[in-house]
């Protein structure tokens, strides 16, 4: 028998616009799309301070994990977007708050420009329900 896929969504307007969800759970596995430091109205938060995006986004994270029915001690891979790779150290002490018992795999790149100019961090994950 296929495993159920369950959505979680954000509720903005861009999911539908672009066919995405904010987390899709297929069976143990949860995919969390790139997630920007953005409050619900659509605003920046923290902007010019990536520790501060960073913070913010996994926040975000997390709480779609919850409703996906997993937790930031299931993740298993971690993506990090920055448009500055020198602020690098700022980017991974966020990382590092969250994740230094958990200990995901991961890879920090830097990229031209994420969705918005006042985006310096993007971030995805990927879990697994009961790797904790």
């Amino acid at each position: 028998m296929p495993s159920e896929r369950v959505t979680v969504s954000s509720g903005t307007h861009w999911e539908a616009a672009h066919g995405y969800c904010r987390a899709l759970r297929v069976g143990s596995f949860v995919y969390v799309s790139g997630t920007v430091a953005s409050d619900e109205d659509g605003a920046v938060v923290g902007p010019g301070d990536p520790y501060a995006q960073a913070v913010y986004s996994i926040q975000k994270i997390a709480r779609a994990l919850a409703e996906a029915g997993a937790s930031l001690a299931d993740v298993v891979r971690t993506r990090l977007y920055v448009t500055d790779i020198s602020r690098w150290e700022e980017v991974s002490r966020a990382h590092a708050a969250f994740f230094g018992e958990v200990r995901p795999a991961s890879t920090m790149v830097e990229v031209r420009a994420l969705i918005g100019p006042d985006f310096m961090v993007e971030i995805e994950v990927e879990a697994i329900v009961g790797a904790a």
